[in-house]
């Protein structure tokens, strides 16, 4: 998979500790030759394993995802036997094939006086029965049909002039949840194929001497009615390329909602990933019949309502809490399916070309932000992308707990920058979005922010949560800055990079699989060959040569002839890492950790040693946290691991708990506290202070 991706690991600030010369110097080309095979087939690796073969597989509904057991087409227009007896009692039955036209209108006749279930429950699946029949003839037809036998369905579950028939436990309660189901489904195909699910529609349907209202009303008050650029129905997908799927049963129709562009807040949608689709349930709710018109006749109203399953998942009806069918895994791999690159091209892109990728970087909401949720900032590793991600935020945000509480945000970046401009781009855009979304700062859940990074994903986060001073400064310069002379804007620029604050609202942060200690694969070869693959960035590499043209004593040797792509920032006792681990962190930073160990013996276990191939135990393991666990796992896969996402579960609801209970866990950076026991709620009761799985 993306294993050797670690290993060119970001261009940066060079090694003062490195006592070796430059490789072209140093490396025999046996050494060389050997490294050159073993990138290349790291690179193989990637690019035969890093993009899914597909997120989603279109079929046909069979309405099973409303319960039913998939039927044939002939199967689907016969009634049920029930139905058949209720017809036999009012001797209607010998008239259902030659005119069932007739035998609804006088069911209808009868429910006038007869106030019984069953009668209206043979009225829904008759009407939804000869709906399907009139789709290909007479859409009007089959769309009014289908809006009545949801309504009789909807006035069987809970009009009180039926409630001493209905039962719970009768098999037809359960009949009549699936055939509200599926008429309203195909109803929304129907109206669908002619824009007619945009909030402010509305439309009479007529059936025999009944007539409806009906109306489509959005409930998503974090959505206008210009957000939707098109619907999907959930029902017409398989899922392929999440392990995964997540979803609830009751009454409605999942879809798929995406979104559209709102050019008048291009602020905020310069945060939003394109295409960004969300899960949106629709329920048909029938209000009481009311006069209309000009000769006052009696018309239900049936109102679509258009709810967010994840804020709402049930409706209230008089005193009953119905729960919302929906389904949160097929809108988000629907979205993935749809993005206009794939995980391989636009990773390879941003470590080789990070100047010339062509696929948009940035900080992005995966869901339309949400006021009082506490944001969860997902950073990936080295040659990625947040699509390596998917996994662990389709598992999250099934837990109902940090659904209600947490709103999840990824850091998408070109990961051939060297991590200090990586780092204050992050800081930068951190700061935009806030001053975007709570420009007053009145949002006290936007100053309980939990980073999770990945890989070289986990140092950028922590980067976020330290003071630099001048630590950094130091590696590369041997006099201050303010004695240099320099442009306005390069001096800014130097500054924007190697000088910096924590950010006061990053409360917690959990690395995974974080080479704190660098790792071995990262040597004098690896480091040479990366330098000829990877293309500095310009802005980086201008600026200090700027800065050394005008100030020949400034920069230490090693700096002023570098261009910043060497690969010695992760080499052990690098002068960069060691910046970092001396970095004062801020006190109200929380930190975990999880690392990958495994049993594996291949070559890249024997470069390394123990660990998950690319980094070590030793390197991994940190010792400021207040939990670390080991989780059986390479390199690639830790961060879809089950035991990893269980971790940051556990670690969200425990933060949750902290809030609760009036502290935010501040830790003293003057003394640094014992590892804590995980267990919890979230994983099973191993209490060793380092887990293995």
């Amino acid at each position: 998979m993306r294993r050797f991706r670690r290993r060119l690991i970001f261009n940066g600030l060079r090694s003062m500790d490195a006592s070796v010369s430059p490789p072209s110097h140093r490396v025999s080309l046996r050494d060389q030759s050997l490294s050159t095979v073993i990138l290349l087939c790291g690179l193989a690796l990637v690019l035969s394993g890093c993009q899914s073969g597909g997120w989603l597989v279109k079929k046909q509904p069979d309405w099973s995802a409303f319960g039913q057991t998939a039927h044939s087409k002939d199967a689907s227009q016969k009634p049920s036997e029930r139905t058949m007896q209720t017809l036999r009692q009012f001797d209607l039955a010998g008239r259902l094939e030659e005119d069932p036209e007739h035998v609804l209108r006088q069911l209808q006749a009868i429910l006038r006086h007869e106030r019984i279930a069953g009668i209206l429950f043979a009225h829904a699946e008759l009407a939804n029965m000869l709906a399907e029949k009139s789709e290909e003839e007479d859409e009007k037809r089959a769309f009014d049909l289908y809006v009545t036998a949801a309504a009789d369905c909807y006035e069987y579950l809970f009009d009180d002039r039926f409630a001493q028939d209905r039962n719970a436990y009768d098999p037809q309660f359960r009949k009549v949840c699936d055939v509200y189901n599926e008429s309203l489904d195909r109803a929304m195909r129907l109206a669908n194929r002619h824009g007619g699910l945009k909030p402010g529609l509305q439309h009479f349907c007529h059936c025999g001497t009944d007539s409806i209202l009906f109306r489509v009303h959005s409930q998503l008050e974090h959505l206008q009615r210009s957000d939707f650029e098109k619907f999907e129905f959930v029902s017409d997908y398989e899922i392929s390329g999440l392990p995964n799927h997540y979803r609830t049963y009751g009454l409605g129709v999942p879809l798929i909602a995406e979104r559209g562009n709102l050019p008048e807040n291009q602020q905020l949608e310069a945060h939003y990933p394109p295409g960004l689709s969300i899960p949106v349930t629709a329920y048909l709710r029938i209000l009481p019949p009311r006069q209309m018109g000009p000769e006052g006749a009696m018309v239900r109203e049936a109102v679509l309502e258009l709810y967010d399953p994840l804020r709402t998942p049930s409706v209230q009806v008089a005193d009953h809490q119905v729960p919302l069918q929906s389904d949160s895994t097929t809108p988000l791999a629907y979205f993935l399916d749809n993005i206009e690159y794939t995980d391989t091209a636009a990773a390879t892109s941003g470590l080789l070309r990070p100047d010339e990728t062509p696929y948009p970087g940035g900080l992005y909401m995966l869901e339309p932000y949400q006021p009082g949720k506490i944001p969860v900032l997902l950073v990936h590793g080295i040659w990625a992308t947040p699509i390596s991600w998917m996994t662990m935020f389709n598992d999250l945000r099934s837990v109902p707990e940090i659904r209600e509480h947490y709103q999840f945000w990824c850091y998408f970046y070109p990961t051939g920058e060297p991590f200090v401009y990586t780092a204050a781009d992050l800081r930068d855009q951190m700061v935009q979005l806030r001053n975007i979304v709570d420009p007053e700062n009145r949002e006290p859940a936007l100053e309980q922010i939990v980073m999770v990074g990945h890989s070289m994903g986990g140092l950028i986060s922590r980067l976020q949560s330290v003071d630099s001073g001048d630590l950094f400064w130091k590696q590369v310069a041997q006099q201050p800055l303010d004695m240099a002379k320099a442009d306005p804007q390069t001096r800014q620029q130097i500054q924007r990079l190697f000088f910096f604050r924590a950010n006061p609202s990053v409360r917690r942060v959990v690395t995974i699989a974080t080479p704190f200690a660098g790792s071995d694969l990262s040597n004098p070869a690896t480091q040479w060959l990366g330098s000829k693959l990877i293309e500095p960035p310009k802005i980086i590499s201008d600026s200090l040569s700027k800065l050394n043209r005008e100030n020949p004593e400034l920069l230490n040797n090693e700096v002023a002839d570098m261009t910043p792509t060497s690969l010695e920032m992760l080499a052990p006792g690098s002068a960069a890492l060691k910046a970092l681990a001396a970095a004062p962190r801020a006190p109200w930073v929380v930190y975990h950790n999880i690392l990958g160990r495994t049993e594996s013996r291949d070559f890249l276990h024997r470069v390394t040693g123990d660990g998950d191939g690319v980094v070590s135990t030793s390197s991994a393991q940190v010792g400021d946290v207040v939990s670390e666990i080991i989780v059986d796992a390479d390199h690639d896969s830790i961060h879809r691991h089950p035991r990893t996402i269980l971790e940051v579960r556990r670690i969200l609801l425990e933060h949750l708990d902290a809030i609760r209970a009036g502290g935010h866990h501040a830790v003293s950076s003057s003394h640094p506290p014992a590892r804590d026991s995980t267990t919890s709620r979230a994983v099973p009761p191993e209490s060793d202070d380092t887990q293995s799985f």
